[in-house]
C-alpha cells in the first residue's frame, strides 16, 4: 500500500499530496517523503534544503515568495501544528493558468502537503494561532534570485480567509504587479 495519494490541482503541475499515516492504538507514524515513492514527481529533482517556519498570530501572511531561474525551486509544503490556507500562485509566462491561483487548507489532521513546482509563487495565512509548518526545497536558497509579490495585489485576488493581522515589511514592500510583468521563463 502506498503511503501518498497524488491529486491535481486546477494548475498544471501544482499537486495535493495527501499522507497516510500507519495509525494504531499507541497513534500514528507519517511519512512526510519518500524518494522512491515521489520519484515521479521529482523528476530527477532532488531535496537540497529543508526550512520550519513558526508563526505565533492567527491572520499573519507570509509570502508570496519565489525564486527566479535558474535557481527555481520545487516546494514540498506541510502544515506540522495550527492550520493554514496555503496558496500557490502561476508564474509560468504562456501557462494557461498565469497569474491564477489555488489554495488548500493545511492542517496535521488532514494529512496534505501542497507540492509547488518551479515557476509558482508560494505564501499562506494562519487561521490558528501558533502555526508550525515544514517546506522541501529542491534548490537551495539564492538571496540574489529572491522574489514575491505583494499578497494583497489586486491583480491577483488572492481571497484570504481572515483579515491580515501581520504581513512582514518585505513581504509589504514587494511590488504590486503591471502589465510589464510577463512570468518567468524556466
Amino acid at each position: 500500500m502506498s503511503r501518498f495519494t497524488i491529486t491535481a490541482t486546477p494548475l498544471a503541475g501544482l499537486m495535493v499530496l495527501e499522507r497516510h499515516p500507519r495509525m494504531d492504538a499507541r497513534g500514528y507514524l507519517e511519512r512526510l517523503f519518500c524518494i522512491d515513492e515521489l520519484k515521479t514527481l521529482l523528476a530527477g529533482r532532488t531535496i537540497l534544503q529543508i526550512n520550519h517556519t513558526f508563526t505565533a498570530q492567527k491572520g499573519t501572511v507570509r509570502g508570496l515568495h519565489f525564486q527566479h531561474p535558474p535557481h527555481a525551486e520545487m516546494k514540498f509544503v506541510h502544515c506540522l501544528r495550527g492550520e493554514v490556507f496555503d496558496v500557490a500562485v502561476d508564474l509560468r509566462k504562456g501557462s494557461p493558468t498565469f497569474l491564477k491561483w489555488h489554495a488548500e487548507v493545511l492542517t496535521p489532521d488532514n494529512h496534505k502537503t501542497l507540492v509547488i513546482p518551479e515557476g509558482f509563487a508560494h505564501g499562506f495565512q494562519t487561521l490558528t494561532d501558533d502555526c508550525e509548518m515544514l517546506y522541501f526545497h529542491t534548490a537551495a536558497y539564492h538571496p540574489n534570485a529572491e522574489a514575491g509579490l505583494h499578497p494583497l495585489d489586486l491583480r491577483l485576488a488572492i481571497h484570504w480567509p481572515l483579515p491580515v493581522a501581520q504581513l512582514s515589511t518585505r513581504d509589504g514592500n514587494h511590488p504590486m504587479l503591471d502589465d510589464r510583468f510577463e512570468g518567468l521563463v524556466l
